[in-house]
């Protein structure tokens, strides 16, 4: 049954690739620097005898063929790309990079994936169809790896039927899996706003344009957008989250810059809400006395999962871990660009649990003291391989 021997294979290799993990969470690289990441996932791909090109600089697409290859085309994603984030963990692991972090568990995504197509390629004659491995680059930065990816043929030559990728949940249990049909995450979008006036002596505001105050009033108006025009029953977040200008304590300075993230689940209310920004911002900026440029940096679709590839792939994932190990997953306002290939074709992006209280395996993700139970990692490479076998 190849269920039982795709289990048995993750158990045989799940040392090997924990050992896999380990080294990628050493030696981390930030967004579209992936050089060193990706000739390993290169090395271990022609360990496997699996075929592969490089896409995007440092993506990498390899393709295993099973039984009549042309019968069916599945994806299967993983990203690879660390944060500037310096570690706090004190592991034979830790991070050899300063200031750069594998917080977001892309390690374990790689990892998994590099499981999953050794499994996946031992066992070719047992399962119909072709399998694309995509590795890509700079999930964390704009505009995506995902996009040069799709815009280099991930997706085409042929085209998947569907797409699957995963990422870790600090939130669920180890040996649990999440999913969820439908809207699932946000998109994410960046704002960057410069406010500029004639500064001056602390003591003499009325000679100055205060760049500072204007600056406060902006942050709290721009909540307003929010509040007040979004849906009620539409998530939607606007976060100014750095505010840089002035150096002492008796100049008003001339310049005051601020940079901040929108999320929304509705992509109509998504755009209306950049020109709401913009028409806010410039009005109140404008009516103080000061001058404003304003740029909003246009990021990741929302995530969407295809209700009925999705719950196939549940399905299959409670047939592999018991129906009591599958629950449904919460929807989230962080993004994520595997919503370009969701925009492109059906796809399923799930939750794998990675937590474990008894260990003090419990910090979030983007944060120094992010880790994982590594036992997650075989039944990462197990699901994954199942899912890529299996689902139609």
């Amino acid at each position: 049954m190849l269920q039982q021997k795709i289990k048995d294979l993750a158990g045989k290799y799940a040392e090997e690739f924990i050992s896999v993990r380990k080294h990628l969470h050493a030696h981390p690289e930030l967004s579209y620097h992936e050089f060193e990441t990706s000739q390993f996932v290169q090395s271990k791909l022609k360990d496997f005898g699996i075929p592969f090109t490089v896409k995007a600089t440092t993506g990498v697409l390899g393709i295993i063929e099973g039984k009549n290859p042309g019968s069916r085309v599945i994806a299967l994603r993983a990203d690879m790309d660390a944060l500037p984030i310096q570690e706090e963990n004190e592991t034979s692991y830790r991070s050899q990079n300063p200031g750069v972090m594998h917080a977001c568990g892309h390690d374990v995504h790689t990892t998994i994936l590099l499981g999953a197509a050794k499994i996946l390629n031992e066992l070719k004659s047992e399962w119909e169809g072709t399998i694309k491995l995509i590795f890509q680059p700079g999930e964390e930065r704009n505009p995506g790896g995902a996009s040069y990816m799709i815009k280099e043929g991930v997706l085409e030559n042929p085209q998947p039927a569907g797409i699957i990728g995963l990422h870790v949940h600090p939130g669920l249990d180890e040996g649990k899996l999440s999913f969820r049909k439908g809207r699932v995450m946000a998109s994410a979008d960046e704002i960057y706003i410069t406010i500029r006036g004639k500064g001056g002596h602390a003591a003499a505001p009325n000679l100055t344009a205060d760049t500072i105050l204007i600056a406060s009033h902006l942050i709290v108006s721009l909540q307003q957008i929010i509040s007040r025009n979004r849906n009620p029953l539409t998530p939607s977040v606007l976060s100014i989250c750095s505010i840089q200008g002035g150096h002492t304590t008796n100049v008003i300075p001339s310049e005051v810059k601020l940079m901040g993230t929108f999320r929304a689940m509705d992509e109509q209310w998504r755009f209306k809400a950049h020109e709401l920004i913009r028409k806010q911002a410039v009005g109140l900026v404008e009516s103080m006395g000061g001058e404003i440029d304003l740029h909003i940096d246009v990021g990741y679709p929302t995530v969407d999962n295809d209700p009925v590839f999705t719950e196939k792939a549940w399905r299959l994932a409670e047939a592999y871990m018991g129906k009591e190990k599958v629950e449904e997953t919460e929807m989230r306002m962080g993004a994520e660009d595997f919503g370009y290939y969701t925009q492109k074709i059906p796809g399923c992006f799930y939750r794998l649990g990675v937590r474990n209280e008894a260990k003090g395996i419990i910090h979030n993700v983007h944060t120094p003291k992010f880790d994982i139970d590594e036992r997650a990692i075989e039944t990462g490479m197990g699901m994954m391989a199942w899912l890529g076998s299996s689902v139609q």
